[in-house]
């Protein structure tokens, strides 16, 4: 009696698992079932496309013909052609110069909306409405319209003593027009810089009030540590965002990089040799080569986050 019951014990808690394990199988197959659609998409738009690109850049393709194998000979090219390396040179003194302003100018207009006075609300709908429009084309052109010879910035600038002839057609000012293009958007990392300050307790700020900290001691001690995660985020994302400038340089310059190379962002170049020249197997090895330093560069400010970035409960 005692061996049939066992029996039937294990039989019935056999029957159980069994069940478990085809709840189990139909969860999964249902969770399977609801991001098919997103796979089918990263299948066949981001990673089928990678693989492709990462083939013909070993390779002469011109779109029109089959492509030939031709090794590393795409990539040797790079360090020989004086263009690329202006490309290089242009987008470098971009991401330096533009990614630090820009998050300094969001940071500056976060603390000033982080206190408490009348039509905050309508101030922040203010500054982030020029991070709505995005890097458009149609934003592209007003800014060029208003730096062109004759324009109201080139009044301006004459005014303070400047050359006439407009910003758009002098090599050494179409850079910093793009920079200030760059700058003017700050509305998004400042959102971020706003959500930030409102999670820094003020009973730090009021302790080293009392203490005799002044608006400087504080910001440095207090409001930078206590915000260098935040600091850290924006960074990465800027700094990604910047490597990819495309549509504001190529309608400043007529999608030439003019005058002089001044506005030859790597997008832009690349655009050229790919779509212009059909030269898609040296675009493809530009790629490749813009997501390897894009990615090295993420790693070192991950690496360098240890030093200067401080989360809450960290002993370091």
């Amino acid at each position: 009696m005692t061996t049939y019951i066992q029996t039937v014990g294990l039989v019935h808690e056999a029957s159980r698992e069994a069940g478990r394990r085809r709840r189990r199988r139909s969860e999964a197959l249902a969770g399977y079932a609801f991001l098919s659609p997103w796979l089918i998409g990263f299948v066949l738009l981001t990673a089928g496309p990678m693989l492709a690109s990462l083939y013909l850049a070993f390779t002469d393709y011109d779109l029109f013909g089959a492509p030939t194998w031709t090794g590393l000979e795409n990539f040797q090219r790079l360090f020989t052609d004086p263009n690329y390396l202006q490309a290089w040179k242009v987008t470098g003194s971009y991401v330096l110069l533009g990614t630090p302003l820009k998050l300094a100018a969001a940071l500056a207009v976060a603390m000033l909306l982080n206190t408490k006075r009348r039509g905050r609300g309508f101030y922040r709908s203010a500054f982030y409405a020029p991070s709505l429009i995005g890097a458009s084309v149609s934003i592209a052109i007003v800014w060029k319209a208003m730096f062109i010879d004759g324009s109201i910035v080139d009044r301006i600038s004459q005014f303070f003593g400047a050359e006439p002839g407009g910003w758009v057609g002098d090599p050494t000012r179409t850079l910093p027009m793009l920079i200030l293009l760059t700058v003017w958007q700050f509305g998004a990392p400042m959102v971020i810089f706003l959500a930030g300050l409102k999670q820094i307790p003020t009973e730090l700020y009021e302790a080293a009030s009392m203490d005799g900290a002044g608006p400087v001691r504080r910001f440095v001690n207090i409001t930078l540590p206590m915000l260098s995660p935040v600091i850290f985020f924006n960074l990465l994302l800027e700094t990604i965002h910047a490597f990819q400038i495309f549509a504001s340089a190529f309608i400043i310059s007529n999608g030439t990089g003019g005058p002089a190379g001044s506005t030859l962002f790597y997008t832009l170049y690349l655009y050229q040799r790919g779509f212009v020249d059909f030269q898609m197997g040296y675009a493809a090895a530009m790629a490749w080569a813009l997501v390897l330093v894009v990615g090295a560069v993420t790693a070192l400010l991950f690496r360098s986050s240890r030093m200067w970035v401080h989360y809450s409960g960290d002993a370091r």
